[in-house]
């Protein structure tokens, strides 16, 4: 198949593309760059099923039109998804998550290509010790998870309207290498960054507050067989792996040395969620899909790749 990739130079989306070439298919590769880095593609110049790179914007009716115009399916992962930035300025996030996915529709409705929606586990209501299935509730704590429900309710509504064939993909705390390390980057990649510079971890609030982390090639597979099954057409799916973990322990086995682990208050305590375990047995059950990779092994990889990136002096940020 030939398949649009929005958000492909971000940290999911360079491995969406890496997991579609494998598997044979043709992919566009498209990124605004306000976050991306094409340099995270390198890895796959030369491919034979790799279409030169586009710089664009979702949000340009036009380009979408012309994007899904020539392919059979979108993986539409572009998006601000940055929880404080959206409280500071949640027009720019309305813009980017629901109109630049209003454009990808239109042009996908035009076109005939099935489109999968990447959603977030943010749009969650707090679930007490519960793991989380696709029929907990939600609550838009954020503009971030409005953004993306809204998201979600435009994905579902061109199913219903139009027979478009769409699915909506809800991953919980995705981690791995190429992720950001600061601002509002990953954990894993923040925590580890740090401990390799010798800084201090910081950790948000009391850390008690627990993440469920899917290594990136299991996200990134679950995103690809999501899409390409007519069995998760009209659906919404969870993706983890069923356990959760601790910011605290996390933080305990990346630093081993509890003197550089601190505790200082949390930027937006409103919107964040206690519990984070996922319930994915839905995904088991219409995709076969499963998780593969093990948190210590993961955390082993991400720490070995930014450590050889540390070596070669690639900066990391």
């Amino acid at each position: 198949m030939r398949v649009l990739v929005t958000g492909a130079a971000g940290f999911i989306g360079r491995w969406v593309v890496g997991e579609l070439l494998a598997r044979g298919h043709t992919v566009l590769p498209v990124d605004s760059l306000v976050a991306g880095d094409v340099t995270n593609l390198d890895e796959f110049a030369g491919q034979p099923g790799l279409l030169p790179f586009e710089q664009g914007d979702v949000r340009d009716a036009a380009a979408c039109r012309r994007w899904t115009g020539s392919v059979d399916a979108v993986a539409h992962l572009a998006a601000s998804i940055s929880v404080q930035d959206s409280i500071d300025d949640p027009a720019t996030t309305f813009e980017n998550d629901v109109v630049g996915t209003f454009q990808i529709l239109e042009g996908a409705r035009a076109s005939g290509a099935r489109v999968l929606f990447m959603s977030t586990c943010m749009v969650y209501d707090r679930a007490g010790d519960n793991a989380i299935d696709e029929d907990h509730p939600t609550k838009p704590a954020s503009p971030y998870a409005a953004s993306k429900l809204s998201g979600e309710a435009l994905t579902q509504s061109y199913f219903h309207a139009y027979g478009l064939p769409t699915t909506v993909v809800r991953p919980f705390n995705t981690y791995g290498p190429f992720q950001r390390s600061v601002g509002e980057g990953g954990v894993v990649a923040i925590f580890t960054r740090l401990a390799l510079e010798g800084e201090p971890l910081r950790i948000y609030g009391d850390g008690t507050q627990t993440r469920d982390l899917l290594y990136a090639s299991d996200c990134a597979g679950f995103v690809c067989d999501a899409l390409l099954s007519d069995a998760a057409t009209g659906r919404i799916l969870n993706a983890g792996t069923g356990a959760d973990v601790s910011v605290n322990d996390l933080a305990a086995a990346i630093e081993r040395d509890p003197s550089r682990i601190l505790h200082v208050e949390h930027i937006h305590p409103q919107s964040e969620i206690a519990v984070l375990r996922c319930d994915a047995r839905e995904a088991e059950r219409v995709l076969g899909w499963r998780p593969e990779v093990p948190l210590d092994e993961g955390l082993r990889r991400v720490r070995s790749w930014m450590a050889d990136r540390v070596a070669a002096g690639v900066a990391v940020r």
